[in-house]
């Protein structure tokens, strides 16, 4: 299962007032928004969704056609561990380890890899174990 996308925009300012614009018919809203001193990179980034859960990222922290991320949700930590491991003998390149990423939230424990074209590839638990 997908648990978020992101990409990268050229202004996150007007992205987010056409995003807030265009998604809202679909009951996709603005959740939070992450400041340049909250990002690895700087920049804004918007978190869209619903029900609490934002799923849908766009943020100028990134050159547009570099940024883009999608992450799969996984059972647990062990296969974010697997995930990681098998994508880099793959081919992968080393974007972020596993282990958990408390300024995402408490329990996010994730792994990132670049796929060989240079795509932010994520495996995410947001479980205890």
């Amino acid at each position: 299962m997908i648990d978020h996308v992101g990409f990268a925009v050229g202004d996150a300012e007007r992205s987010r007032l056409f995003y807030q614009a265009a998604l809202a018919p679909l009951g996709i809203t603005l959740l939070r928004t992450v400041t340049p001193d909250q990002t690895e990179a700087g920049g804004t980034v918007h978190g869209f969704g619903r029900d609490g859960k934002a799923f849908f990222w766009v943020g100028d922290n990134e050159a547009v056609g570099e940024g883009t991320h999608i992450a799969f949700a996984v059972q647990n930590r062990g296969e974010v561990d697997a995930f990681h491991a098998v994508a880099i003998q793959a081919g992968g390149r080393d974007n972020g380890a596993p282990g958990l990423r408390p300024r995402y939230a408490p329990d996010y424990y994730a792994a990132f890899v670049f796929d060989p074209d240079g795509n932010n590839i994520e495996a995410v638990c947001r479980g205890a174990a």
